[in-house]
């Protein structure tokens, strides 16, 4: 998969839902993690973080928003149910994109929202857990920007095996190419 991703929360008041949101952005190989307003204790996130993502994985806590700071290039996308959100299976994600959850009591606030390149929204009955959320958005990820093979049309068929990718000739064996062919017109 090109690119990067990384996601974080803002405001959480829940160390073990940080844990697992990280836990799981470890797993899906995410290039970064991070926290902004947010009091997070690395040693009650432990609790469900088993696989120790900090060791692992760059993670960064800005204290405000105005710290608040993504590599160039990278798109903000704030994941939270508004009226005008993306709904998520709609989504085209940025092949470098920070995505960030809301606090499980107050959601994305308005501020970082106006920050966001996109909002995003799961069309659930009512809101999921903020952990949930994430895995959900990391999993659409690779779902789309990922190489797998199509699903089968069938319910439960083998599927097919991924087709290698081809690659053209190296630019500089195009150019002889291209040379070749203007000589042998004169």
């Amino acid at each position: 998969m090109k690119g990067y991703f990384g996601i974080g929360i803002e405001g959480a008041s829940k160390a073990v839902n940080v844990g697992t949101l990280f836990r799981t952005a470890h797993a899906f190989g995410a290039s970064f993690v991070f926290t902004v307003r947010a009091q997070y204790n690395p040693r009650q996130g432990s609790a469900s973080d088993t696989s120790d993502t900090p060791r692992s994985v760059p993670t960064y806590h800005f204290a405000d928003l105005e710290a608040f700071r993504l590599p160039l290039g990278c798109r903000l996308v704030g994941v939270e149910i508004t009226d005008d959100a993306i709904d998520l299976p709609s989504f085209r994600h940025p092949r470098q994109a920070a995505y960030i959850v809301g606090s499980e009591r107050e959601g994305l606030s308005a501020d970082l929202q106006s920050r966001c390149d996109y909002v995003v929204k799961i069309p659930t009955r009512f809101s999921v857990n903020l952990g949930v959320a994430g895995a959900l958005v990391m999993y659409d990820r690779l779902l789309t920007l990922g190489r797998h093979a199509p699903r089968p049309v069938a319910e439960g068929a083998p599927t097919e095996a991924v087709p290698l990718p081809v690659f053209g000739d190296p630019v500089y064996a195009r150019r002889a190419r291209i040379r070749q062919k203007a000589l042998s017109k004169q």
